[in-house]
């Protein structure tokens, strides 16, 4: 049995210099339309990260808030998006991001069951604290997969240290306080966070909220071992840019973390 997240931390370890974790809402823009994008996006990214639609987001910004409420008009839920990922054949790892009542309504047993046949690597749950974890945290870890957890600015220090030692497969920092899209300006203050992050993180650290252009990226190295993209990445679909060809332009070329 892997280690739990052993598959994203390897991702992310065996990158092309700065690795990139692409966001993606499920079924958005329509759920005929989302497998290929999924695959396309599978192809570039190092990691894939498959956000769970929810009527009542705590972190997410307008853009995916919007997509979100699209996919929900469409039908999408759990069962279809377990669905999806049973039938890909992803050249990345995923993962599921998502709120825990749906999880928890959906039953926990359940979806770590689900996830083992789906191939999905791990968690991220924003409005599940670490104190109430546990249940969740024992089941995937049971099955070889992991939570992964998110810190900010705002983070404590003694808070930081135990939410990166409980994290599987990456730590997910978050550059901002405020919520997903717009664009973050990365300043000293920003840079000085991250790098207590990496301090005190034996996994590979992840950037996210408000990466959008490759001079972030570029930026960043150094300081994070990758990023997370999604606003930036679902807007470029809207646009109907190549999903695939966005994330590669993003990625700096000759720079090392």
């Amino acid at each position: 049995m892997l280690e739990p997240g052993a598959t994203i931390t390897e991702a992310i370890e065996e990158a092309d210099g700065h690795a990139i974790c692409a966001y993606l809402t499920a079924g958005h823009p329509t759920p005929e339309v989302f497998p290929g994008i999924l695959s396309a996006v599978a192809t570039s990214a190092d990691v894939v990260e498959v956000g769970v639609p929810f009527t009542d987001p705590m972190a997410d910004g307008l853009t995916i808030q919007q997509a979100s409420q699209e996919a929900l008009a469409h039908g999408v839920n759990l069962d279809w998006i377990l669905d999806t990922l049973e039938g890909a054949d992803l050249a990345a790892p995923h993962v599921l991001m998502g709120y825990y009542n749906p999880f928890l309504a959906y039953g926990l047993d359940r979806l770590v069951a689900r996830m083992g046949v789906a191939g999905t690597a791990g968690l991220i749950v924003p409005d599940l604290p670490i104190e109430e974890s546990a249940e969740l945290r024992s089941l995937l870890e049971a099955h070889g997969r992991g939570l992964i957890q998110l810190v900010a600015p705002t983070t404590p220090p003694d808070r930081l240290r135990t939410l990166a030692e409980a994290s599987r497969g990456f730590v997910y920092a978050v550059a901002t306080k405020g919520t997903t899209g717009g664009t973050t300006r990365f300043d000293q203050e920003v840079l000085a966070y991250l790098d207590r992050v990496k301090a005190v993180s034996a996994l590979p650290v992840l950037a996210g909220f408000g990466v959008r252009e490759r001079s972030q990226v570029v930026q960043l190295a150094g300081h994070v071992d990758g990023v997370v993209v999604g606003s930036a990445l679902i807007d470029a679909i809207g646009r109907g840019d190549d999903p695939a060809r966005f994330l590669a332009d993003l990625r700096p070329i000759g720079v090392v973390r």
